[in-house]
């Protein structure tokens, strides 16, 4: 029996039957589109951990196929955003220098303004030295332990500009106002109403050359005339004290009730003397002498606050200025003040800008503070609503109900070929490409009748 030739017309079926596509089988219970999600809210989705950027590029796969946005990044806080943080590290400096400064000298308060000029070598502001307005560190030792000014002649000990230690101590020890002076040297007290020198016998008294003392009438352990150190009831003559090397005569008797009747050091400022000529000065101790007030007794060690040592210059004006007592403050004192603290802020901005060029600030945090400017550079209309930007912040998981319709919406439906064509409900992924069966080659009509 001769096979059955194809016609024309069952060519062109097996053709169309080609040409159309294979449905893919579905899942149960699938309809071919993703359910619409409630404008109620977004349904979670747990996200996977994979290596470094695979949450960076699922996140954006996620925005490509429809779904949700990329999360926002986290706000990495710096305490120094806080508005409290320059306050706080303010006042936590000044506890720590306070702290350190008590710890160091012993005393409270541990720092003191100097308030007149009794200390100055001069009118002027000289560094290094006492000057009016400087704040001095007190530090509390023992009195046998403050080298007067006498006995530093021999061994060259020198604090702030001259010979032996700047005491503070109360007058007369009472509680008020103290005084910042020069300890001269230490006198004992006898029962019966007499002094002792309480100084090394090596110095030179007497009409011996360069000479620091003299006791006219009297003589020493070791012969020397004028130079008795006990049991003095006399006169007291000191030469070449201070900067001004003044001369210093202090009366011993009983009759002068200006030394206390006790024992204690002889003090005198730096600054406090009297000069007749150019060439001969006298110095005005703080016990008296050439007729002058007396500002204290034979100061006790009990009185002593305690000893100089540090001081931080200028920056006591202030309170001076405060008080309206800053007329004894040197000009120079309130330039170099002003000069220090320009310098100090320029020192702050320095590091500042320095630690930022260093890269020593979080790249991430960085990153944020560029993104903000690029924000700022952006025109008014272009800007969201700072509103809605402080919502968003505060809750970056919820979405707008224009945001949830744009994501809720059916994506287009695309061109089908015939009925069993699939639409492409699969988002972000290409549809799949079949390969076509080869046509089975056309029998030549001729051919077929001849058989």
């Amino acid at each position: 029996m001769a096979p059955r030739s194809s016609s024309p017309a069952d060519d062109d079926d097996l053709d169309a039957a080609d040409d159309e596509e294979e449905p893919r089988p579905r899942r149960k219970g699938s309809t071919g589109h993703r359910p619409a999600r409630p404008k109620t809210g977004t349904t979670p989705v747990r996200r996977w951990k994979g290596p470094k950027g695979a949450e960076d590029d699922e996140d954006e796969l996620d925005e490509e196929a429809g779904g949700a946005p990329p999360r926002k990044k986290p706000t990495y806080w710096r305490a120094r955003d806080s508005l409290y943080f320059e306050p706080l590290v303010a006042l936590a400096i000044i506890v720590l220098l306070i702290v350190g400064m008590y710890a160091y000298t012993q005393n409270w308060p541990p720092i003191y303004v100097v308030e007149s000029d009794s200390m100055q070598h001069g009118s002027n502001d000289v560094l290094g030295l006492i000057n009016t307005g400087d704040l001095v560190l007190a530090q509390k030792v023992p009195a046998g332990s403050v080298v007067t000014y006498v006995n530093a002649t021999q061994t060259g000990y020198s604090t702030y500009g001259e010979y032996g230690d700047v005491v503070l101590y109360y007058p007369n020890g009472q509680d008020t106002t103290p005084i910042i002076h020069r300890a001269i040297l230490f006198l004992s007290y006898n029962s019966w109403g007499t002094y002792n020198l309480e100084i090394p016998a090596s110095i030179p008294c007497g009409s011996e050359p360069n000479a620091v003392f003299s006791t006219p009438g009297t003589v020493s352990a070791s012969g020397k005339a004028d130079c008795g150190t006990s049991n003095l009831d006399g006169t007291l003559d000191l030469f070449g004290i201070g900067w001004k090397s003044s001369n210093v005569s202090i009366s011993l008797s009983t009759s002068n009730d200006a030394l206390g009747h006790h024992a204690g050091f002889l003090t005198m400022g730096d600054n406090n003397f009297y000069c007749s000529t150019a060439s001969s000065c006298v110095g005005l101790p703080d016990q008296g002498g050439a007729g002058i007030a007396t500002l204290s007794e034979l100061v006790e060690p009990g009185w002593v606050i305690g000893v100089a040592r540090g001081m931080v210059p200028w920056f006591g004006a202030i309170k001076l200025w405060l008080e309206g007592n800053s007329g004894m403050v040197p000009s120079q004192s309130w330039e170099w003040m002003g000069l220090t603290i320009a310098a100090l802020i320029l020192l702050a901005f320095g590091i500042h800008y320095a630690l930022r060029a260093e890269g020593i600030e979080d790249p991430r945090r960085r990153a944020e503070e560029e993104e903000e400017e690029l924000d700022a550079e952006e025109p008014e209309e272009e800007r969201p609503r700072r509103g809605s930007r402080f919502l968003r912040a505060l809750q970056p998981w919820r979405r707008s109900e224009d945001e949830e319709d744009e994501i809720d919406r059916a994506p287009p439906k695309s061109r089908a070929s015939g009925p069993g064509s699939r639409s492409s409900s699969r988002r972000g992924r290409p549809p799949p490409r079949v390969k076509r069966a080869e046509k089975p080659k056309r029998s030549n009509s001729r051919d077929d009748d001849d058989l």
